[in-house]
């Protein structure tokens, strides 16, 4: 009797720890327009560089938010890039912390869709705001990582001209979590 009394407390103790991690969930990305391990529709891709896409940013959003979050960044970027170094697609930063996403075009600063007081600084484009996917023609397909920056700070101290390797520092130095969505494109 005892054992089956300690089985059953044991049985109790696992389902409620399951019910809080599935409530409080794992910190995550999502975007109607771009999914997990598929092809980048043309509506995403870059226009220019021989590409012909739209260059409209897709809405992205998460949850499970991480406690202590004071504000979020989102990136894209290309590590497929033939540069040596990658390349940068998107840098968003200063998002406030009351803001589960962003809008679909948010990446384009004319269309003034992107949450007040964020920053689009410049990517690897020498621009800001997005740039879409637009690798060499007939290379292998490049990975498109998508990632949701929660962090510790309320805002980072740069500006639309900071390059986006910089912006990278300030974000790894004051990430609580990281949501990634991953996706690919080639032509």
């Amino acid at each position: 009797m005892k054992t089956m009394k300690t089985g059953i407390l044991v049985f109790a103790l696992i389902g409620l720890f399951a019910v809080q991690q599935s409530y409080a969930g794992e910190f995550a990305v999502s975007s109607p327009q771009v999914m997990e391990g598929k092809k980048v529709a043309d509506e995403q891709v870059f226009n220019g560089f021989g590409c012909q896409g739209a260059n409209i940013s897709p809405a992205l959003a998460w949850s499970s938010v991480p406690e202590g979050t004071k504000s979020f960044a989102v990136t894209v970027y290309d590590p497929d890039a033939p540069t040596g170094s990658g390349w940068w697609h998107w840098v968003i930063f200063n998002i406030p912390a009351n803001v589960n996403g962003l809008a679909k075009n948010a990446g384009d600063p004319q269309a003034r869709l992107a949450p007040a007081g964020s920053v689009q600084s410049r990517t690897d484009y020498a621009k800001t705001g997005y740039g879409g996917p637009c690798p060499p023609q007939g290379d292998k397909p490049h990975r498109y990582i998508f990632t949701v920056y929660a962090l510790k700070i309320d805002k980072l101290p740069l500006d639309e001209n900071a390059p986006a390797a910089m912006v990278g520092f300030y974000l790894n130095q004051n990430a609580l979590k990281k949501a990634v969505l991953t996706a690919n494109y080639s032509r």
